[in-house]
């Protein structure tokens, strides 16, 4: 079974900015309430490990492949739960520059496996929902500064 959440938010920031913070990493644990770390090599086909938190009482840590980073444009990694087939995920942030001081941020996961359906109702109402409140947050932050 396959599954997609995709969300999406305009920010009111240059594209270059949003980038910059989207992928200064080791900053999330000061903003970012759904992923709260990423580290490891984090260039194209380099390996990283990804912490996040849908709630209080739930993280999960796994390791990823970096699919993509091109500048300014999209950064996008592969992860599995185990072994490849059970549980997997390509993650995406994809940016666009709307005007000189707008960005929309595209962020989408692909789910695909044997898990994906006994889960279907989690990624519906923890993780969708993680996405959007990350989404914000960096809305938030870049807009007060």
């Amino acid at each position: 079974m396959k599954f997609e959440i995709t969300t999406e938010i305009l920010i009111n920031a240059p594209i270059d900015i949003v980038w910059k913070t989207l992928t200064n990493f080791e900053d999330y644990k000061n903003w970012n309430p759904f992923i709260i770390n990423v580290s490891g090599e984090t260039h194209q086909g380099g390996k990283i490990n990804v912490t996040i938190q849908n709630d209080v009482k739930s993280k999960m840590s796994f390791k990823a492949l970096v699919l993509e980073n091109q500048e300014n444009k999209q950064f996008s990694w592969r992860g599995k739960l185990l072994v490849k087939g059970i549980f997997d995920g390509e993650h995406k942030f994809r940016l666009e520059q709307i005007a000189n001081n707008q960005t929309r941020l595209n962020h989408s996961e692909a789910f695909s496996g044997i898990l994906v359906k006994p889960l279907l109702k989690n990624l519906q109402t923890k993780t969708k929902p993680g996405f959007e409140r990350m989404n914000h947050a960096l809305k938030v932050k870049l807009e007060n500064q």
